[in-house]
């Protein structure tokens, strides 16, 4: 159990600059992760194990990516009780994101806005960082891992698939699932990756790639040989689809993650979903218009409805991860409602506190009976 009730933390951390508070609780789980402080944020996991992508999670609750973008603390954030933890996104070069201000909380709404831009440190950086995490150097552990890869923003959009192969050459070993992240509304002309002819080609070169990958990265298949190691990729699309453009996504999903025969080959998976553009839930609010993407509480439904989209058009054993506006438990079994089989958190986390994984953890398996 967390020692420091978070009530106390967020009056501290809400006083400052939403940008200065993230980077200070980064960094203070940083250096604490290590070493006995970490009982200040620390929660036994709930046992609720489930298998997906053929991966097996401890529990459906997972940290989403954005807030650990360099992945210097996912032991940290391990020990808050998450059955697994996203870090990134990452970019082949690193770069300084979009000029301060960029990140703005909406307290009325249970809500922040974020241009962050993929604010990183780089490829090689980042695979360090993973590198050194007691997760991958403690290779008993069941908290699973996913990397969350993008593209850099001087790079023009017609090339973009050069950058996610360069990111998924260097992750690749060290994933438990990689997330094709193309929904940012931070980077520019990021979402028109979510088209038809572009989601295609995209999605096209990943899965070659991944193929040469699995093979030099093979495993031990128990026999005295080696069998490929096939990491499941995950896309990441936007709330702010039409019911036209989801069901384009979930078709090009389907060519590349299920057989010949229609099986699903837990080859691929889909998260729903990013930050909206849309601002009617928080129209006449300080910062309602800044630009960025929008988290939070006014994102429920819209990703909700994304997800309803995905299951219906995807069947039901296509893996999906929900994620968008999880601030209570029973909104984190709103996802599973409608279709998710896991979920994520973010936002939740810095208006709710480490409390939600528990509860939100809690709830889920009650739901499961």
């Amino acid at each position: 159990m967390s020692l420091v009730p978070y009530a106390l933390a967020r009056r501290v951390l809400f006083s400052l600059d939403a940008e200065v508070a993230h980077e200070i609780t980064m960094a203070g789980l940083a250096a604490t992760q290590g070493n006995p402080l970490k009982l200040a944020y620390c929660a036994p996991r709930v046992d609720d194990p489930i298998e997906v992508a053929g991966l097996k999670f401890p529990n459906r609750v997972g940290m989403a990516a954005g807030l650990d973008k360099n992945a210097r603390c996912i032991d940290g954030l391990g020990a808050m009780g998450f059955g697994f933890v996203e870090v990134g996104t990452v970019t082949p070069l690193a770069q300084p994101g979009n000029p301060k201000p960029r990140m703005f909380r909406l307290p009325e709404a249970s809500a922040l806005i974020n241009r962050l831009g993929f604010n990183n440190e780089g490829l090689d950086a980042f695979v360090d960082h993973v590198q050194r995490s007691a997760l991958r150097r403690q290779k008993n552990q069941s908290l699973l891992l996913g990397l969350n890869i993008g593209k850099n923003a001087a790079t023009p959009i017609e090339r973009a698939t050069e950058d996610y192969l360069t990111c998924l050459d260097g992750v690749y070993a060290h994933a438990d699932y990689i997330t094709v992240n193309i929904s940012s509304p931070n980077t520019q002309n990021l979402r028109s990756l979510q088209s038809d002819a572009a989601l295609d080609a995209l999605l096209g070169a990943i899965a070659e790639r991944r193929e040469l990958l699995a093979q030099k990265h093979g495993q031990p298949d128990g026999k005295g040989g080696m069998s490929p190691r096939r990491v499941p990729i995950f896309l990441k699309i936007a709330p702010d689809l039409d019911e036209a453009q989801i069901a384009v996504i979930a078709a090009t999903l389907q060519r590349y993650g299920c057989d010949s025969s229609g099986k699903v080959t837990n080859a691929w998976g889909v998260i729903g979903t990013n930050t909206t553009l849309a601002r009617d839930a928080v129209q006449g609010m300080a910062h309602a218009e800044e630009t960025g993407g929008l988290s939070g509480a006014p994102v429920l439904a819209k990703s909700n409805a994304v997800i309803a989209q995905l299951r219906a058009a995807l069947g039901p054993q296509f893996p999906i991860i929900g994620v968008g506006g999880i601030l209570t438990a029973d909104d984190a079994v709103s996802k599973i409602k409608a279709g998710a089989d896991l979920v994520q958190i973010y936002t939740g986390l810095i208006y709710s506190g480490p409390e939600l994984v528990r509860d939100a953890a809690r709830a889920i398996k009650a739901l499961r009976g």
